[in-house]
């Protein structure tokens, strides 16, 4: 993380996508999935961010998601390589999914993540399951109405 003039800064191993422009980070380890969620998030409908790196900016009390300058519009789509692809920049950050083998059972309403200091809400997927795009989504959709505060 560094801090500059603008407010602090830090760039993320993750992909990110926007729906509906609201900003969904994507965490995980390697191979876990986070660029074909995100291709599938982007075939429902949703707008790359950046994959592979995400460069994270606080300001006042949101974080926007923009992609590093040598990783815009690319996305790595695997048997098929690097794809070029439509991208948007400094959206702001609304959810973030951990990607894990095994997700939490429970609901999302008190998971959190800390990032540059600021909450953000956060729950856990499966990202081969065939509903984990439309979970994402659903999960994005509570948050975004209200039912759960950031």
């Amino acid at each position: 993380m560094t801090t500059t003039g603008g407010g602090e800064r830090a760039t993320m191993h993750a992909t990110a996508v926007a729906i509906a422009g609201a900003g969904l980070l994507i965490c995980g380890k390697s191979g876990s999935g986070k660029s074909d969620l995100a291709l599938r998030l982007i075939d429902r409908g949703a707008t790359l961010i950046s994959d592979d790196q995400v460069d994270i900016r606080r300001d006042s009390q949101i974080l926007l998601l923009s992609p590093p300058a040598s990783l815009a519009g690319k996305l790595e789509v695997r048997s098929l390589g690097i794809c070029e692809r439509h991208h948007i920049a400094g959206i702001e950050l609304k959810l973030v999914i951990d990607l894990k083998q095994h997700p939490d059972r429970f609901p999302m309403d008190s998971q959190v993540m800390f990032l540059l200091g600021i909450k953000v809400p956060s729950c856990t997927l499966d990202a081969m399951e065939i509903s984990a795009a439309i979970k994402a989504e659903w999960a994005l959709q509570r948050i975004m109405q209200g039912a759960i505060e950031s």
